[in-house]
């Protein structure tokens, strides 16, 4: 099946963008940046991939909600489907805007499952130092593999970062 597969440009670490699975299989993709038309390039895409069938982004996090409007476009009048891969939320609990919209958008979202060190399941990303301590503060966007990420439970998470458990301000009033 022909498959356009997009990467994010901001992700140098192998020379080109590229997507790389945990067992080792990798392939080139087209790098993308927030200003580029995802539209755009699939509709002249198609112009010589005549049997294009489907669209597969990895690092989706890393969209923008212009990107994620253009994608539910390629999916509704170019009737192609499009399979997004990543993280719902950065170091800090705080969700990346290309998720947000993901999230809202989708059709359909299939999780799919990692553990936390304590054998539940990890729904959150801790940012490790290069001493291996957890950082709370800085950057949404730094790029880095298993040394600087770390998959953790809610509980975990909020163990290692005090400053995401602490009480935040109460936005009713009860009545």
């Amino acid at each position: 099946m022909e498959t356009l597969l997009f990467a994010p440009q901001i992700d140098k670490r192998f020379g080109k963008p590229t997507i790389y699975s945990r067992i080792g299989l990798k392939q080139e993709a087209i790098g993308f940046d927030p200003k580029m038309d995802l539209f755009e390039h699939v509709a002249e895409s198609l112009e010589t991939l005549k049997r294009l069938k489907c669209i597969l982004i990895d690092e989706a996090h890393f969209l923008s909600k212009d990107q994620v409007k253009q994608l539910t476009k390629i999916t509704t009048e170019l009737k192609i489907p499009v399979l997004c891969y990543g993280l719902r939320s950065d170091f800090r609990g705080e969700p990346f805007e290309g998720s947000l919209y993901l999230l809202a958008w989708a059709e359909e979202l299939v999780e799919i499952k990692t553990i936390c060190h304590c054998g539940g399941k990890a729904t959150m990303n801790l940012r490790l130092d290069k001493n291996g301590a957890p950082v709370g503060e800085g950057a949404q966007v730094q790029i880095g593999g298993n040394e600087s990420y770390v998959s953790t439970c809610m509980k975990h998470f909020r163990l290692a970062l005090p400053s995401f458990a602490e009480e935040t301000e109460v936005f009713y009033e009860n009545v």
